[in-house]
């Protein structure tokens, strides 16, 4: 039977973005990194794209952004790796190491004249507009606007990574959690106070327009899983036409008439399709179409929670 599968983050691939020569170079440097570390990367470059676009963004802002996120991850190179693949949570003295990557990806940048026009990805895209952040615990006023971008897109893209999404049902939940770190918490009340803010971890209006990029994902999730569904019917309704032969074939008494049927099923069948399988068969394709169209009405409805949600 045929099936479908559904790349998350297909419909933000940068494969044919108009991305300068001279760009190559930069990413080449991803070929340093772990398979893991790797594709994250690329999966936060799609998005800080996205986001850019969606921000109206100048192109000239938009490529430096997206090369600025590739490249977030670079000092993530010289952590070791018993604590860079830790499956378990780590250790404060680990948590300490692993927030070096920000400093020593700058620092990488900044011994390369070509990487040097983007190591603000590395150094800021981990602090917080309320000053929580690392390395340096800036606040909103001294972290520069790619940084704010791509901390955004980092934080989703870690989330949606650790839960394994295979589609977007349930990705309301996600964006509930980047909300959550827009507002002030509880801890931090007397600092900000103190600060005079009011600022959470991210930029509430990069959240936001996060909202627009996913739900443009999910309309186009739907859209590859109604082609799916209208193929299944096609399937289906072939299957169905294929057991209706089988059936005047079995109920016929001339051998004339019992061959004239079985040629028309075998013009029906497909490779691997056969008279004993033929049912079976249907009843994948059947399973298979309710799935989808359940997942369909589920897209639908996340798109409906998500368009509800508050920044």
């Amino acid at each position: 039977m045929a099936n479908n599968t559904f790349d998350f983050y297909d419909k933000t691939s940068l494969k044919s973005y108009n991305l300068d020569q001279t760009m190559r170079y930069q990413l080449n440097m991803l070929d340093s990194l772990d398979v893991f570390t790797r594709k994250h990367c690329e999966n936060v470059a799609n998005l800080t794209c996205r986001l850019c676009e969606y921000l109206h963004c100048n192109k000239s802002f938009t490529q430096y952004c997206t090369i600025c996120a590739y490249l977030h991850d670079l000092g993530k190179l010289f952590i070791p790796a018993n604590i860079l693949q830790k499956p378990g949570k780590l250790t404060q003295e680990e948590y300490d190491i692993m927030k070096t990557h920000t400093t020593l990806g700058y620092n990488m940048c900044m011994k390369d004249l070509e990487l040097r026009p983007y190591a603000n990805g590395a150094l800021y895209h981990h602090e917080a507009l309320n000053g929580s952040g690392y390395p340096q615990g800036l606040t909103k006023k001294d972290i520069p606007y790619e940084g704010q971008i791509i901390r955004v897109a980092d934080e989703y893209d870690a989330i949606v990574s650790k839960r394994q999404y295979k589609s977007h049902i349930g990705i309301s939940e996600t964006l509930k959690i980047l909300i959550e770190n827009t507002k002030p918490s509880k801890s931090e009340a007397l600092n900000n106070i103190a600060q005079n803010t009011k600022l959470g971890k991210n930029n509430p209006v990069v959240v936001r327009t996060l909202f627009k990029v996913v739900i443009d994902d999910i309309g186009y999730e739907i859209s590859l899983t109604q082609s799916y569904i209208d193929e299944l019917k096609e399937h289906i309704k072939r299957l169905e036409q294929a057991q209706k032969y089988k059936e005047k074939m079995n109920n016929s008494k001339k051998e004339k008439d019992k061959s004239f049927y079985l040629e028309g099923i075998k013009l029906l069948l497909l490779k691997d399709e056969t008279l004993e399988n033929l049912e079976i068969i249907y009843q994948e394709y059947k399973q298979a179409y309710e799935t989808r169209k359940k997942i369909i009405d589920n897209l639908y409805n996340e798109i409906k929670i998500i368009k509800k949600l508050k920044v």
